[in-house]
């Protein structure tokens, strides 16, 4: 990689208040919504009623990479979907639950089978529908384009709208926090062909 590109790309800092900071070292676990959240939540029928939905691959280039570096991934749906299911699958989320609108039990239920506090738990949601599971969690985060009743109660609002890398800005926030940016951008250091 060029030293100069490798230079500035080392030196992000998002110059996180210190309190945030500590939060995010002690997350080992983000939880995400699906649809508002890994996708901008439209749902696409062809012809023949199939659904397709659009993933961000900035979201899935991090998602299929972070493990390595010390975090879990789960995904919770309220909608059962063969896209939803392939995608995250894919992906390689440690837990996959589709069709709970009812999201906090399912929250509750993953962190007692990976023996987590609710303080070392992110949840990214994106409407009214996942409070519980933001109000029960650590670190309560949203994307920008949230519904506006949750923008003000959540510990993160992210830059990025939903589906267009905002669970990609909570990961480089989360490596970033815990130290391990450096080593994930050196985990792409393969000359180019």
């Amino acid at each position: 990689m060029n030293n100069r590109l490798k230079s500035a790309v080392l030196a992000f800092n998002p110059e996180l208040p210190k309190e945030l900071t500590e939060r995010l070292r002690k997350i080992k676990m983000v939880i995400v919504d699906v649809d508002g959240v890994l996708t901008d939540g439209t749902i696409a029928y062809n012809d023949s009623l199939i659904e397709s939905k659009g993933f961000s691959t900035r979201d899935g280039l991090i998602l299929s990479r972070i493990g390595r570096f010390g975090i879990k991934t789960a995904a919770i749906s309220g909608r059962k979907s063969p896209a939803t299911q392939a995608r995250l699958s894919a992906l390689k989320f440690s837990d996959i639950h589709l069709g709970f609108l009812a999201k906090w039990p399912i929250v509750e239920q993953i962190m007692a089978q990976h023996n987590l506090f609710s303080e070392e738990v992110a949840f990214i949601g994106d409407d009214l529908v996942d409070l519980p599971a933001l109000a029960g969690v650590g670190l309560s985060v949203c994307p920008a384009d949230s519904h506006p009743a949750l923008l003000g109660g959540v510990d993160v609002v992210l830059n990025s709208p939903g589906g267009r890398g905002c669970v990609r800005e909570f990961l480089d926030l989360w490596l970033w926090a815990n130290g391990k940016w450096e080593e994930f951008v050196n985990s792409f250091d393969v000359e180019p062909a």
